[in-house]
């Protein structure tokens, strides 16, 4: 990634991580472990003592009026609590986004109240276009400028205060003005929004882009970070691959105990959207991180 240097004042202003007046407080810290809440283990959590804090659901499943997926939410709602994501916000859109989509966001969080609302640092759609895909954005002064309005029409819309996640990426523009971290701790403090810390995208990008994620990680503002995911990826043709289709790779782990350390206590979960296995495999997974968040606190 081409950046320019940063004169001092510039990096003043992109690592002042609070914002002076935010619009919204920040949700509270829960320092829980989770879950993504999946059709194949619907049964599980709604028969049986799952031994998570959380779960996690893709909104756009549940952004339906009534019936059967409403339904089976609402009695998983009443024996967890609930993380809301978002894959279809466009945060990054230049016409911003869509004032349909986010009052049936907003109508979802009103009746879950969820621990959070959360999306991706990305863009998917521009006008009539739906790439069904997260896109990156250019790290520009220009796009600074659209993402914190698009946040703050999102989070006003909404009435609080959102996470925003780190996205994996695949190529980059040439002609950034900041590292990825630096425009996230930017967009933090003019917006008042939080950070939902993907380490295995910190991973992926790191490698697909030649820098240090451990500098990525004490770049962000951490004391803006809510949530943490946790997931698998695979090697492509010369590129790691966000898939959400397996373990959670050592490397990965290795970079969980730096975020933990960081960011303390925050809620962590595990991810796995394809080729999911039995719900125990899962919780093998989210005793190892539980394993790792009490090392790292004792």
């Amino acid at each position: 990634m081409l950046v320019r240097p940063l004169s001092a004042a510039d990096q003043s202003n992109h690592f002042d991580a609070r914002p002076t007046v935010p619009a919204f407080p920040l949700p509270d810290s829960f320092s829980g472990y989770g879950l993504g809440l999946r059709r194949e283990h619907y049964q599980d959590f709604l028969e049986t003592d799952v031994g998570v804090d959380f779960v996690e659901i893709i909104s756009e499943n549940f952004m339906v009026d009534g019936g059967q997926p409403r339904h089976i939410l609402r009695r998983i709602r009443d024996r967890y609590p609930v993380a809301m994501h978002g894959v279809s916000l466009s945060i990054g859109s230049a016409d911003g986004p869509r004032a349909d989509y986010l009052a049936r966001l907003r109508e979802l969080a009103d009746e879950i109240d969820p621990l959070f609302v959360s999306d991706h640092l990305s863009w998917s759609r521009i006008g009539a276009f739906n790439s069904h895909d997260l896109l990156p954005l250019p790290y520009t002064d220009e796009a600074l400028d659209i993402v914190c309005s698009n946040i703050e029409r999102a989070q006003d819309t909404l009435g609080r205060a959102m996470l925003f996640e780190n996205p994996s990426a695949y190529l980059s523009f040439p002609g950034a003005a900041m590292h990825e971290w630096e425009f996230i701790a930017a967009m933090c403090k003019r917006t008042g929004c939080g950070l939902l810390l993907d380490v295995n995208n910190v991973y992926v990008s790191s490698v697909n882009h030649g820098f240090d994620p451990h500098a990525f990680l004490e770049g962000i503002p951490a004391p803006m970070v809510r949530q943490i995911h946790l997931a698998g990826h695979s090697r492509g043709d010369g590129l790691l691959i966000d898939t959400h289709d397996s373990s959670v790779a050592d490397a990965v782990w290795a970079l969980y105990a730096h975020a933990r350390a960081r960011c303390g206590a925050v809620a962590t979960m595990i991810e796995r959207d394809a080729a999911i296995p039995p719900l125990a495999e899962l919780m093998a997974e989210l005793h190892t991180a539980r394993q790792i968040g009490a090392m790292v606190q004792t």
